[in-house]
């Protein structure tokens, strides 16, 4: 019998989604959970599964810095959540790291059978990541945890040596953005609307919402810059968003030594509350 390609497309989801593809690569042993590592569009990639998993199958999506400071990310495995990664270094969110998140997302959401709406968490530049995903794709999104996160590259890595923020700054790391984005020059970087703090309005007319953790004597990513910028721009906006303060502490270390908020976050904002 001959099917519309219509009926047959949706029947073919459906499939993938009662019966998603077991995951693909080298099997590993990450904290106690099994983790896969394979490639996916030219890119390494890591999902970490979690012992039975929740329906749905929820899943957070790190930004960068796969394995460091990961009680945020362990917590939920425990609970049911997946973790995933894709390796696109020193691309700063940039929209050929994005063309890459595309891929990645396709494979999991379809292959894998993985929720439409990751959680993401961005730890530092990772937010870059996170926010250029969750601004392009907001009914791609669950929620936004950042930490520390970079939220204007003016700030870093422009900083003190750019005379564009009070943080260090990283003039190699600028570099970098700078050829990744494709900006001419430093004056097209500083007069882009692609930062994160320009992007909020997609995310706010959404009702994604936005946990930020910080601390409030942070050298390297200023608080007053980043994650303030965007607690009270998003606020205004009408946009769902919570803030963690870590007085006295500086960039590192990221995350909270009892990640129990977090996750209570996650949490909350899966079940709909």
């Amino acid at each position: 019998m001959m099917f519309p390609p219509l009926i047959l497309g949706i029947a073919l989801a459906a499939a993938t989604a009662d019966d998603p593809h077991p995951f693909p690569g080298r099997v590993s042993d990450w904290h106690g959970f099994v983790r896969h590592d394979f490639r996916v569009g030219g890119a390494d990639a890591i999902v970490v599964e979690p012992p039975e998993p929740l329906p749905g199958r929820p899943w957070a999506w790190r930004g960068e810095f796969f394995g460091a400071f990961p009680n945020a990310d362990l917590e939920p495995l425990r609970r049911g959540w997946h973790l995933a990664y894709l390796a696109v270094p020193d691309q700063f969110g940039s929209p050929r790291a994005m063309e890459h998140w595309e891929t990645f997302y396709d494979v999991l959401v379809r292959d894998h059978g993985l929720s439409p709406k990751p959680a993401l968490i961005g730890l530092s530049r990772g937010a870059l990541y996170c926010m250029a995903w969750a601004a392009g794709h907001p009914d791609r999104t669950l929620l936004v945890y950042l930490d520390n996160g970079v939220c204007d590259f003016r700030s870093w890595p422009g900083g003190r040596p750019k005379g564009l923020g009070e943080g260090k700054g990283s003039p190699e790391e600028w570099s970098k953005l700078l050829r990744v984005y494709g900006f001419r020059d430093d004056e097209e970087a500083i007069s882009s609307r692609l930062n994160p703090v320009d992007r909020l309005a997609p995310l706010a007319d959404a009702g994604v919402p936005i946990l930020l953790v910080y601390g409030d004597s942070d050298t390297v990513v200023p608080h007053r810059e980043n994650s303030e910028v965007v607690f009270e721009r998003y606020r205004a906006l009408g946009g769902p968003v919570e803030r963690i303060v870590k007085w006295g502490q500086d960039h590192h270390p990221h995350g909270l030594d009892d990640p129990e908020a977090i996750v209570e976050f996650f949490e909350r904002v899966r079940r709909g509350g």
